[in-house]
């Protein structure tokens, strides 16, 4: 079996694409929560979702644009997303808690896979896609630090 050998900048877009697969089940996850949240923090809990959902939301074209900057395709068919993306779908009835344990788990693998995606786009001299993923990065790390400060009192409020 002969191994297909990936050009640097075919490795830099297939971390583009992964990313941009993981950032519309991030969305679509967002969604979820946003409309299946209940309970005493319900309002700020629906806006919060809703906001980090659509910041979520703006990457999807960001790193589509930048494939296409660099002669690549981005994601196009909706079948394709599933399967390119390594966050999972959120399934079945939540608590409060688990939705917001599920979005913490879910910007730590974008979080880490993009430190990992910067650095073989600095490895190949794509200093435009690490630009991208380092001001991405940083997104998701705010909304992490959001969602983890709802977990930190152990109050009771989130279910």
């Amino acid at each position: 079996m002969t191994a297909t050998l990936q050009t640097p900048t075919t490795r830099v877009i297939n971390t583009l694409n992964r990313e941009q697969a993981n950032a519309l089940v991030a969305y679509l996850n967002y969604k979820k929560y946003h409309w299946l949240t209940f309970g005493p923090l319900f309002r700020d809990l629906h806006l919060l979702f809703e906001e980090q959902g659509g910041e979520v939301f703006a990457m999807i074209d960001e790193l589509a644009e930048r494939s296409l900057m660099l002669d690549g395709k981005p994601i196009a068919d909706p079948a394709d997303y599933l399967p390119t993306a390594t966050v999972k779908p959120s399934t079945g009835d939540l608590a409060v808690r688990e939705m917001v344990e599920e979005a913490i788990a879910t910007h730590d693998l974008i979080i880490n896979e993009m430190h990992e995606d910067a650095a073989i786009a600095n490895e190949v001299g794509d200093i435009g896609t690490a630009d991208l993923y380092t001001r991405l990065v940083q997104v998701h790390q705010k909304h992490r630090w959001f969602l983890k400060e709802l977990l930190k009192k152990g109050d009771q409020l989130v279910s």
